[in-house]
């Protein structure tokens, strides 16, 4: 396992158990399960668990909000689950909505990064053929990037294939197999039409059938169903078929009914009502795109958080599949620089230096598109900044419609939108359009946000100031501090200045980072060795006094499997100040390529009223380094 072993198994815990886990994926920042019963999950524990955002319910999915990092932690959660190759059946599915959101979620969340860079690559095309010309359009190089661009695309029902018959219970390379038959090159662009023309057309064993002009590249609703009836034909011949042959014969005969079977039935209706859908929609922006565009780009926010975005997200993916622009997401282009232009006003006019530092990272992502440690972290539990964004998100979005602006590619978020703004042919007014439209957002969503202000945090407590913020409350306490002494030598930095998001964004709880001189790490105070890890990298104590701290050596050091390092006390072993406890090889780590940032945090940060580090630029070992503060 990594470094998020701990947070993977209480995560694991307070879901109900690895046997309440019917699946797990994941998107940007979040994980989202599938759990049978999500009454066994202990939903308050988890929100206010290190490491942990929030938590959401929607859309038939208990969704764990982690940040940045969760790829990192969806590793050790896999860990922890064993991995989930086929989701079992059982357990509440909700509504017939929340069904058809989880299921759309499940199959696309594990390709949208591969189509976005698709898409990407596709821009940089569009870019290129703007910048050079005819000259360049007709290049073999062109002709690389459009194999890039375009390959996923033409073959997208493979993927969709994999993912589909994972989320559908059955073997996702038996997907594979049927939607590479849909795809096969005989069958695209109309090549097998054309060629049994003249002997009566298309027919399997007598039965005619037709298939698209284009034929089923790039398709998306076709697979998904023909996928959805070979799941269930598996299971059915699994419980039929001996079991000395069925490790062959199942697939055989699963593919031998569903492929001629979507031939003939299945992909014809499937495209018949994946048109009605699509045309549904256009119908939709056609009666009032203005109207469409405010209230997409007003609530867009509000369906990413509960993930509702996914219910229209393939059909933008169906159109742009088949080679057609569309304005189906055109509204939700700025919203995240609204987010940002609050994230700013926040960050600018708060009186809470750990607020502030938090803005920091927040503001970083919002210019990427991801908005969700904006949302979660800094504008929503202020609620009126979030409110802004969302105001200037159903402008933006209004605004957007009115100048029929248009995607050409699946492209990234922020501003990594500008390239799938480009037309094919070159045209860049749409890109400009949004950088203008994104640089607006961002001025207002920072002006509303600054103007109708939010109630602040408190104010970090300052030792000089205890007195008057007893004064303040009216009680009668007294605050008492508890010293940390400085386990290493080295220079001090701010923890926002750690190498690890985990530490950096202030998740685990307040501290500061030490950049060693000495390869040695001593007992900070009076108390007990609680968790000493394996590798030696990491040292987990709590002082007689009850402050609980996280010495962590070097970032991704548990790489190095204790080499290099040498430990002096064992668990539960009681320590008093100065004792020596760890000492590593400053060299061996540096050449092995990781960083010698020792992080000392607070873990327990949420029992004190404040938690202080020290103002000097360097420490040794003895000096006070952290101070906290205790009102009893």
């Amino acid at each position: 396992m990594g470094k998020y072993e701990e947070l993977a198994k209480n995560i694991v815990k307070e879901v109900g158990g690895k046997e309440n886990v019917n699946s797990l994926t994941n998107c940007i920042t979040r994980l989202r399960f599938k759990l049978k019963d999500e009454s066994k999950a202990n939903t308050e524990v988890l929100k206010n668990m290190d490491g942990v955002v929030t938590v959401m319910q929607a859309g038939g999915q208990y969704q764990v909000v982690i940040g940045n990092h969760v790829p990192d932690v969806r590793k050790d959660v896999d860990a922890v689950l064993g991995v989930l190759e086929a989701p079992t059946e059982s357990g509440p599915k909700g509504n017939l909505f929340d069904q058809f959101v989880d299921m759309i979620s499940s199959i696309f969340q594990p390709i949208l990064a591969p189509l976005s860079a698709a898409g990407m690559l596709k821009g940089v095309n569009a870019i290129l053929i703007f910048a050079l010309g005819s000259s360049f359009a007709e290049s073999s190089t062109s002709a690389i990037f459009n194999a890039m661009g375009d390959g996923l695309f033409k073959f997208l029902p493979i993927f969709i294939g994999y993912t589909a018959m994972k989320k559908f219970g059955g073997s996702p390379f038996l997907g594979m197999l049927i939607a590479s038959s849909l795809v096969y090159p005989g069958f695209l662009e109309g090549a097998a039409t054309a060629q049994f023309a003249e002997s009566g057309g298309l027919n399997f064993f007598g039965i005619p059938f037709s298939i698209p002009p284009a034929g089923y590249g790039s398709t998306v609703m076709p697979i998904i169903a023909a996928v959805a009836f070979a799941a269930f034909l598996e299971k059915q011949l699994r419980k039929v078929i001996p079991d000395v042959i069925k490790l062959f014969i199942v697939p055989f005969l699963t593919a031998l009914v569903t492929i001629p079977l979507t031939f003939l039935v299945i992909g014809p209706v499937m495209n018949t009502v994946s048109d009605a859908l699509g045309n549904g929609l256009l119908s939709i922006q056609s009666f009032s795109p203005i109207l469409f565009g405010a209230i997409l780009g007003f609530s867009w926010q509000i369906l990413v958080m509960f993930g509702l975005h996914w219910a229209l997200i393939p059909f933008a993916i169906i159109a742009l599949s088949q080679g057609d622009p569309t304005s189906l997401l055109t509204p939700s282009g700025s919203v995240s620089f609204a987010q940002t232009g609050a994230v700013l006003a926040v960050m600018l006019k708060t009186k809470n230096a750990k607020l502030k530092e938090l803005s920091i990272p927040a503001f970083i992502s919002g210019i990427f598109g991801v908005t969700e440690p904006a949302i979660y972290g800094i504008t929503l539990p202020r609620k009126k900044p979030f409110w802004a964004s969302c105001i200037v998100g159903g402008v933006t979005g209004a605004i957007a419609m009115g100048l029929g602006m248009q995607g050409y590619q699946m492209g990234g978020l922020g501003i990594f939108r500008y390239p799938s703004s480009i037309s094919p042919d070159g045209d860049v007014k749409f890109a400009i359009y949004a950088m203008i439209l994104d640089a607006c957002a961002l001025a207002a969503g920072f002006a509303i946000a600054w103007a109708l202000g939010f109630k602040d945090d408190e104010p970090t407590i300052q030792l000089s100031k205890e007195e008057a913020k007893l004064a303040a409350t009216g009680q009668k306490k007294k605050l008492t501090k508890d010293e940390v002494f400085s386990p290493a030598e080295g220079k001090v930095l701010p923890l926002s200045e750690a190498r690890d998001a985990a530490f950096s964004e202030g998740i685990m709880g307040k501290g500061v980072v030490i950049e060693p001189t000495l390869g040695e790490i001593v007992a900070p105070f009076d108390g007990t060795v609680m968790t000493l890890f394996p590798t030696k990298h990491a040292i987990g104590l709590i002082s007689d006094n009850g402050t609980e701290l996280l010495i962590h050596i070097g970032i991704d050091t548990v790489q190095l499997d204790g080499e290099g390092f040498e430990a002096f006390v064992e668990q539960n072993a009681k320590v008093k100040k100065g004792d020596k406890l760890v000492t590593f090889d400053i060299s061996a780590i540096e050449e092995a390529g990781y960083s010698t940032q020792v992080p000392i945090i607070v873990t327990n940060t949420p029992d004190y009223a404040d938690v202080i580090a020290t103002s000097e630029t360097s420490t040794k070992q003895g000096d006070v380094l952290i101070t906290t503060i205790i009102a009893n």
